[in-house]
């Protein structure tokens, strides 16, 4: 038996300054159906669909008051982790996945991450699905001043940085969280208030001259792990019809072989 359509990933969109940008395109050239909803139009369950993305949002995972549809993406979140649903939560998503799991997640925490950023993959990302193909050393866009303190128990660790210690991690087999933003390019940085910035202390001329120059190989990095996520779509849900996903799309035809 043969599974011919195309999976469906439900995309939440938290805030509309963190949508799903660059992930849309690639995904639909490999081969996925992407269905975006805001934050208030989550559904609580994944039915329909094979599999979930969470995007980024200015708030905590529990700041129901800020964000009274949280309750039901948290629903939407474990229930898709019992089904063993593909999950890929990006910032707030993987905070609202550590918090759903057991982990704990703290405001205000650390030294905030802004810009193009180091992450440093750990040794158990060597064998993960999500990961697989990347060097050690990776650069993401990052804008952050939350982290998640505390893994879920039984969760994966698979990537770091200095200033925070839990990048990417793994609950189960198929839910990742990734504190950065693969989403995101360079351009991202357009939109970012410079005063802001510079009240903080930082310099957006240079954040933004730091992250064009990271942006080849970041982009490339990226849609590695985009199409790493996008086999383990397509592999959930051949299995779950029995078959295997029509699939007639090369998933990296613009990359070189290996990255």
């Amino acid at each position: 038996m043969t599974f011919r359509g195309s999976p469906r990933v439900l995309a939440v969109q938290n805030s509309e300054g963190s949508g799903i940008g660059r992930l849309l395109p690639w995904w639909e050239g490999m081969g996925l159906r992407v269905e975006v909803v805001s934050g208030a139009a989550t559904p609580a369950t994944s039915k329909g669909f094979d599999a979930v993305v969470l995007l980024g949002g200015g708030f905590l995972p529990d700041d129901d008051r800020r964000a009274p549809w949280l309750p039901t993406e948290r629903e939407l979140t474990r229930r898709a982790v019992a089904g063993g649903v593909p999950l890929l939560g990006i910032c707030l998503g993987a905070q609202v996945l550590a918090a759903v799991a057991g982990g704990t997640v703290r405001g205000d925490h650390g030294r905030p991450e802004r810009g193009s950023c180091p992450v440093s993959l750990r040794r158990a990302a060597g064998t993960d699905p999500l990961f697989a193909g990347l060097p050690r050393e990776l650069r993401f866009i990052q804008n952050h001043r939350d982290q998640i303190t505390e893994l879920p128990p039984g969760a994966v660790r698979l990537a770091d940085s200095e200033d925070c210690p839990v990048q990417a991690f793994r609950v189960g087999e198929r839910a990742w969280g990734v504190q950065f933003h693969p989403e995101a390019g360079a351009d991202r940085l357009d939109r970012w208030d410079e005063a802001a910035l510079a009240d903080a202390g930082l310099d957006l001329r240079a954040l933004r001259a730091e992250a064009e120059r990271a942006e080849p190989q970041s982009a490339r990095h990226a849609k590695r792990l985009a199409a790493n996520f996008a086999d383990v779509v397509r592999r959930t849900a051949g299995e779950s019809s029995g078959g295997v996903v029509d699939a007639h799309h090369d998933l990296l035809s613009d990359e070189p072989s290996s990255v």
